[in-house]
């Protein structure tokens, strides 16, 4: 029953903050770097976000979640409004940066930072290493998740598997909770979509997946490269791309359109074919982690699979065309 409400809680927000933003005139207007082309609201990630520290604070007040977990992810709260205030105001970069970087520390605080880093062959345990680590892994994940914020159901779908992944391997109510958080979001974000998530959504579930990261891999220090594998189709297609962008000389705080799925759009592939085969492979990403119990294979399997899907992106729409 507590799912249900949730559901629904995050439903009619995304219905009301729709009808505001109408209202207001808060719409995406699209560009020549935009995967739309029609004016549409956004802010729907404000759903998600109410939903979601609802959800986990219920989960916190009957004693079904951690407290280390749960003040770490109830600090994401502050990358939520900074988030929403860029999306109103469009707050300079450096700044989001530097609050992105204060909130890295302050969870990294919470959980008590990152304990050792396990690279299959030897072990790191330098706790200034370790948390310089964890601190780039928050900081590139906030912003990692909102790069690929860009078609219809993309991220949302992302949330999702993410968190029925985390409840098949780790069986906690949380992953529940943000499930059924986005799910009401996503009902108004299927192509085509009615609304859009926004910075305010985007950066708060690139923040939770770090933070899962991390406290996963302080209980075991494999689930590290559990949660990397599970999160592979998009720190891949963003860091790639970042590297591509980077050895081209491209001034990478400019905004583009060179993102694998946007390229797959760009090729004649509808939002919804996109997402369906993100699913697919996200698919194949948790069956290799639940069959396979060599970690290191698992991980090494699940970066060819990604190289290989990369590569036949490449050919429906070259990087540089």
């Amino acid at each position: 029953m507590t799912y249900v409400v949730l559901f629904l809680l995050s439903f009619m927000l995304t219905y009301f903050i729709k009808n505001i933003a109408l209202k207001k005139s808060l719409v995406a207007i699209p560009n020549d770097r935009s995967s739309h082309t029609e004016p549409t609201p956004h802010g729907g990630g404000i759903a998600v976000a109410i939903t979601w520290f609802v959800g986990i604070s219920y989960l916190y007040y009957i004693n079904d979640m951690n407290s280390i977990l749960y003040f770490s992810l109830l600090a994401g709260m502050i990358i939520s409004v900074v988030s929403y205030l860029d999306d109103l105001y469009e707050i300079s970069a450096r700044v989001r940066l530097l609050i992105q970087s204060l909130i890295a520390s302050l969870a990294l605080y919470l959980l008590g930072g990152l304990q050792n880093i396990d690279l299959f062959f030897f072990s790191i345990d330098n706790q200034i290493i370790t948390n310089i680590f964890a601190f780039f892994t928050i900081v590139w994940f906030i912003n990692l998740y909102n790069f690929l914020d860009g078609i219809d159901g993309y991220a949302g779908s992302e949330a999702i598997f993410l968190g029925l992944a985390g409840f098949l391997l780790f069986g906690e109510s949380h992953f529940l909770v943000l499930v059924f958080a986005v799910l009401g979001f996503l009902v108004w974000n299927w192509h085509k979509a009615k609304i859009f998530m926004g910075d305010v959504g985007s950066t708060l579930l690139g923040y939770n997946i770090a933070i899962f990261t991390i406290y996963y891999a302080n209980q075991d220090a494999l689930n590290l490269w559990v949660w990397i594998i599970l999160f592979g189709l998009f720190w891949f297609d963003a860091t790639i791309t970042l590297l591509r962008r980077y050895k081209n000389n491209e001034k990478l705080s400019q905004a583009h359109k060179k993102h694998a799925y946007q390229r797959l759009t760009q090729s004649g592939w509808t939002h919804d074919k996109v997402v369906i085969v993100s699913i697919v492979v996200n698919l194949i990403l948790l069956i290799l982690v639940y069959i396979i119990s060599n970690t290191a294979m698992a991980f090494f399997i699940s970066v060819m699979l990604l190289y290989f899907v990369l590569k036949f992106i490449d050919k429906k729409k070259a990087f540089n065309a």
